[in-house]
């Protein structure tokens, strides 16, 4: 079967059918796909019981895996493969985590309007999010259309923002939230990345505004005047008119394309089992992609 496209949003997001993702891909199917990516930035797959392995062989088809903070901050994990990024409230003795638990500080820091590893070069391409338990309320996930925002820019800001540079850092959602037990070593683990604000999506060529919360300085100005200007571009970018809310059925697969839009997980109640897992793409050239995942 063919690839079959819903669109769920007047600016993107479809839904997907038509080729089974459990399965492995043959060239078209990936080409398919990564054309649908282009348009829509955002693909919902419904009904898809897959294995944690199974999530992995998807992912990996489109590149190699990212492993993001990963790379730096070993934890106990519980899932049985480093690459599936364990995106819950569950401890690694496998019980809903304490309220204060650092694991609840991660999944607060998602709740911030951001990009997958934004914060380091190479950055992620698609990031797939997979649901395997729910809460009874609340947890949807949204979605902004980056290049929507390029596109509805006043015209003194797009001529503003042209040549701006802004610098992502790793840490800075969990400092913004009081988290500070980090060794300065940690500190230093994944240097900031930076990134134009400016730039163009290699798929659909279309210009975007590449903001959010990672981002926590432009390069050359002073701190209190870039953090401010920041904030309300990431504002402009996520006004409700180019937000989608998913709302979570188990079973659902989420692709999204980092380089094109932001997200941000919603309150729950943190004391109801949560379970998710993320697979993540690294952004390589192509030549190299090839070589990986050959």
């Amino acid at each position: 079967m063919s690839l079959r496209l819903k669109p769920l949003h007047p600016v993107f997001v479809a839904e997907a059918s038509g080729i089974d993702i459990s399965q492995p891909l043959s060239a078209e199917d990936v080409q398919a796909i990564e054309r649908a990516m282009d348009q829509y930035a955002v693909l919902v797959w419904r009904g898809q019981a897959l294995t944690g392995q199974q999530q992995i062989d998807f992912t990996r088809a489109f590149g190699p895996l990212d492993l993001g903070l990963k790379k730096v901050f070993k934890r106990p994990e519980r899932l049985e493969d480093e690459h599936l990024i364990d995106i819950s409230n569950v401890d690694a003795e496998g019980k809903v985590a304490a309220r204060n638990s650092p694991k609840n500080l991660s999944n607060f820091a998602n709740q911030l309007w951001h990009s997958d590893s934004s914060f380091q070069d190479p950055r992620a391409t698609y990031s797939m999010l997979h649901a395997m338990v729910l809460p009874t309320w609340g947890g949807t996930t949204e979605f902004a259309d980056l290049r929507d925002a390029y596109d509805t820019l006043p015209e003194r800001t797009r001529a503003e923002v042209e040549d701006i540079s802004a610098e992502h850092y790793a840490l800075h959602t969990r400092l913004l939230l009081g988290d500070d037990a980090y060794t300065d070593e940690q500190k230093k683990a994944i240097p900031p990345a930076v990134w134009p604000l400016v730039q163009t999506h290699p798929g659909s060529g279309r210009k975007l505004l590449f903001v959010g919360v990672h981002a926590r300085q432009v390069i050359g100005w002073p701190t209190a005047e870039s953090r401010m200007y920041l904030a309300d571009l990431l504002e402009h970018a996520t006004q409700r008119e180019r937000v989608y809310s998913h709302s979570w059925q188990v079973n659902d697969l989420v692709m999204w394309d980092n380089r094109c839009t932001l997200h941000r997980g919603r309150r729950y109640d943190i004391a109801e089992r949560r379970e998710l897992r993320r697979t993540t793409v690294e952004d390589v050239p192509s030549v190299q992609r090839v070589a990986e995942t050959a």
